[in-house]
């Protein structure tokens, strides 16, 4: 509850009963008598509590005001508290000693300014105030201006007035239950109990007739307990205090609603912050940390010597978020502005900055991967491109090759059919005959299929060799038969240079992953580079050598002549385009031989033979079957 609550178990005292707002002129304090003359030294303030120091309330208040003095004046500030304890000692004598007491402490140190919380303790130190603090500013807190009136505060008295509006309440369980059919107002027996429910009765006037209204008041705990757990589901339930029941038992507000709360069977409704945490939905209602810090707001402008008038301390509207989710009530149908205790945080509210920065990140690694993207598919484009181009160049090379050897190929190509012609003439020649010798024509029939076969391999190997693609044929083939297949080619050209084709090979296969074509036409291009560096060689040293094998787990081709070799100072030079040692070459032979094996994942290389001429070492991996089979 509000201040009210201070009183601890005490029912009866008038304080509590201060609490209750009842609208009146607000008093006004003249500037002439705010000032306060303070020379060379840091104010003092006297914070005095009316009861003692277990009581939530005031704490709360006093800690929210200390923490303002302190916030406002960098720490240099003298702050005094005293707890009057006059709940428990309210006699006459009791009051007069402790203030000869105060009196006497703070003799060498009086204040400039003291705050008396509560009713009690504006009434204490009005009555007092020449004793204890003679010429200091005295501002009072926690009670209505009602009650002001009724204990005759002076008028240079600066008041902090705080005022519980329950038809504000009221209006919140509305607009949070716009079915509910059902009112009820619950009130103890002590006389500040029914000082609320008299004040409540004026307030709800209007608002109840819109319901079946029914005061629950004068009952025991047990009985109230039971009476709201069995009220209707479509009701409200305003709680005010119960300071005593029925039958005279005394309670701290806060934990007889709690009682009520836990069983009722609609939802509660109070106007004091204190309620939150027993059950209670919530209501309008003054903080205890508002007034503090309005209270500090008046003190500072007293200490400043600024002209200060009585004040209302800010209302506000609290719930507990978890009695509108146990509930149902909807978030949405609070008044604006309500604060919601003990609300889980969404995780955006709990962890922004880190989403913050994790959004950040993800954007940044976004538009990092997006950029790669878009440069992978450059890439891919680029490589599509130079593949294209790649594939041009070979055609080329491979047109260029079988024009180079056309003669060769004529020559080699003219071998079978010659042999189909004159074994036909000698097959027509045996028909004619008296007796023919079918056995005789039936071997020469066996010998023209098999050079049409010869003459059909010819033609397939030149077709293959002139066929123009757009993308590459990947095979797994073995490296011997393709270098057989180049030497078969090449061997005519040979013959007529008069160049000696030798070769050797693995009894096992080699077999590799890349295009047939491709890799044969990396083979023709060594191999008429290599003849064509022993021209000037002598007629019967002139050797063409082909050598397969594994190398480092790799299948390894070399390919070697008998020329006069490369000089040293151009054999890192051979494979770059346009380079050549031809009056009439272009250049791109090994350039292009290189980038097909390089294409593949192998690698190409020259060297000098010891005893004389080139050697071309050409290595490709081995497919993948064949590695794991080893």
């Amino acid at each position: 509850m509000g201040l009210g609550e201070w009183s601890g178990r005490l029912c009866c005292t008038a304080f509590l009963l201060a609490v209750v707002a009842v609208s009146v002129p607000s008093r006004h304090v003249a500037a002439s008598d705010t000032s306060i003359a303070i020379i060379d030294r840091v104010p003092r303030v006297l914070v005095l509590y009316p009861y003692d120091e277990r009581i939530a309330a005031t704490t709360a208040a006093g800690e929210a005001l200390r923490s303002r003095l302190l916030e406002a004046t960098n720490g240099r500030i003298d702050l005094f508290s005293e707890f009057l304890d006059l709940s428990r000692f309210p006699e006459g004598d009791h009051v007069a000693r402790m203030a000869r007491y105060l009196g006497e402490k703070y003799a060498a140190r009086r204040p400039d300014v003291v705050v008396a919380l509560g009713k009690e303790s504006a009434s204490f130190v009005t009555a007092n105030r020449g004793t204890i603090a003679p010429g200091a500013k005295i501002v009072a807190a926690g009670f209505g201006t009602a009650t002001a009136e009724k204990i005759s505060l002076p008028d240079d008295v600066i008041g902090a007035f705080t005022t519980f509006d329950i038809l504000k309440t009221a209006e919140m369980a509305r607009s949070l239950q716009p079915d509910a059919r059902h009112l009820y107002i619950v009130g103890g027996s002590s006389d500040f109990d029914r000082g609320w429910l008299t004040t409540a009765r004026a307030a709800l006037e209007q608002f109840s007739k819109s319901y079946e209204t029914t005061y629950l008041e004068d009952l025991t705990i047990d009985e109230f307990v039971d009476r709201a757990s069995r009220v209707p589901p479509d009701s409200i339930i305003l709680a005010l205090t119960v300071f005593k029941d029925r039958a005279g038992r005394n309670f701290i507000p806060r934990d007889a609603i709690g009682q009520i709360a836990a069983t009722a069977s609609a939802p509660v409704y109070g106007p004091y912050q204190t309620y939150i945490d027993h059950g209670v939905v919530g209501g309008n209602t003054v903080t205890f940390e508002a007034l503090g810090r309005t209270v500090g707001d008046l003190v500072i402008d007293a200490i400043a010597g600024k002209p200060v008038s009585d004040l209302e301390a800010p209302q506000t509207y609290i719930v507990d978020a978890r009695q509108l989710q146990l509930w149902g009530l909807a978030e949405k149908d609070l008044p604006p502005g309500t604060i919601q205790m003990h609300k889980e945080r969404s995780l955006w509210e709990e962890h922004w900055v880190i989403l913050v920065a994790v959004s950040g990140l993800l954007l940044v690694q976004a538009s990092i991967i997006s950029v790669l993207l878009l440069e992978r598919r450059r890439r891919r484009d680029a490589e599509r491109s130079s593949r294209l181009y790649l594939l041009e160049a070979i055609h080329l090379n491979q047109s260029a090759t079988a024009g180079a050897l056309s003669s060769s190929i004529a020559h080699e190509l003219n071998q079978p059919l010659s042999a189909i012609r004159n074994n036909a003439e000698a097959a027509s020649v045996l028909l004619r005959s008296a007796n023919p010798d079918h056995e005789l024509i039936q071997q020469i029939l066996l010998d023209i299929q098999e050079d049409d076969q010869r003459a059909g391999d010819i033609i397939s190997r030149m077709r293959g060799l002139l066929k123009k693609r757009s993308e590459i044929d990947w095979q797994e083939f073995d490296l011997n038969d393709v270098t057989s297949s180049a030497i078969h080619i090449i061997h005519g050209e040979a013959e007529r240079r008069g160049i000696k084709l030798t070769s050797s090979r693995p009894t096992s296969e080699l077999r590799v992953r890349a295009d047939k074509v491709h890799v044969q036409q990396v083979i023709l291009n060594l191999a008429t580079n290599a003849m064509d560096a022993m021209l000037e060689a002598v007629p019967a040293g002139r050797t063409l050598t082909f050598a397969t094998g594994l190398a480092n787990e790799k299948a390894e081709l070399r390919v070697s002549d008998t020329g006069d070799g490369i000089p040293e100072e151009r054999l890192i030079r051979i494979f770059e385009p346009f380079y050549t040692t031809k009056q009439a070459g272009t250049g791109l032979g090994l350039s292009i031989a290189r980038a097909i094996i390089e294409t593949y994942g192998g690698t190409i290389c020259a060297d000098n033979r010891p005893e004389g001429g080139a050697v071309f070492r050409m290595v490709l991996p081995l497919a993948h079957g064949q590695e794991r089979s080893r």
